[in-house]
């Protein structure tokens, strides 16, 4: 992995964040909704706009894909070696909530595959970084940093899994079904991945589509604390794909 400045996209991340906080504060989210029926508000535009900006002005050379500037044709994508995969708010339905669990979603992707990501989670400021060489780490929200380990369960032992506030399903509940489930948690966003990262959960399966964007930093995040993250059928799940969208996957932070 060529080197790149990780201090950098944390900057960016927090300030894309407290983008996104004006608005949350605000009265108006100016919510439309887009053509695949998901909402977009004017925290993602404003959150977009600054991550592309300075992506732009700080790192020239590399590409970005992102989930408000998604129409790049694949011909000119297929060529890419080393991009930016972005989502500048991540959990926009959490967002018109106002439960606090969206994020700015930051992943250097390198041949296809994840090698450092930014999740960074405006209301709390708590941050999840890391990169597949050097592991990854939580700033709290007292500023305390500490490095990311998955649990290391087995299969066969007691797991916590976590599931989506938005988005469970029967398949999700027959996936789960095959172990001993000690518990449940929901929570919104990346936030699932990142319970998986810290070992506050073991398992975290989704069955249907996410775009590439929803899960990059996550699974950059994931790997570098020690865990694996693959499509649901066990296979490698790689980005910058014709169809810039993943069918299902899982997050394990259990050992094989």
């Amino acid at each position: 992995m060529q080197e790149f400045n990780l201090e950098k996209i944390i900057e960016i991340a927090r300030k894309a964040g407290d983008a996104i906080l004006d608005v949350y504060n605000s009265e108006d989210f100016g919510v439309e909704i887009k053509s695949d029926n998901s909402p977009l508000t004017k925290a993602d535009k404003a959150s977009h706009k600054i991550i592309v900006t300075e992506l732009k002005n700080n790192f020239p050379e590399i590409p970005i894909l992102s989930e408000e500037g998604k129409e790049i044709p694949f011909e000119e994508r297929k060529k890419w070696e080393r991009f930016w995969c972005v989502d500048p708010l991540d959990g926009t339905k959490e967002f018109i909530k106002r439960n606090g669990e969206f994020t700015v979603n930051i992943a250097l992707i390198e041949n296809q595959k994840p090698v450092a990501g930014v999740i960074f989670v405006p209301v709390t400021k708590e941050l999840y970084y890391g990169d597949i060489e050097n592991g990854s780490f939580k700033v709290s929200e007292n500023g305390q940093t500490t490095q990311l380990h998955v649990s290391g369960k087995t299969a066969s032992d007691e797991l916590i899994v976590v599931q989506s506030r938005s988005h469970s399903g029967e398949e999700e509940n027959n996936f789960y079904s095959k172990f001993k489930i000690k518990d449940r948690k929901s929570k919104g966003s990346s936030l699932k991945i990142c319970m998986v990262a810290e070992g506050k959960a073991d398992l975290y399966f989704r069955g249907g589509p996410t775009w590439e964007w929803d899960t990059a930093a996550g699974h950059a995040i994931l790997l570098g604390a020690g865990g694996r993250f693959t499509n649901k059928d066990g296979t490698e799940l790689v980005y910058n794909k014709e169809v810039i969208k993943n069918y299902g996957f899982i997050a394990l932070g259990v050992r094989r």
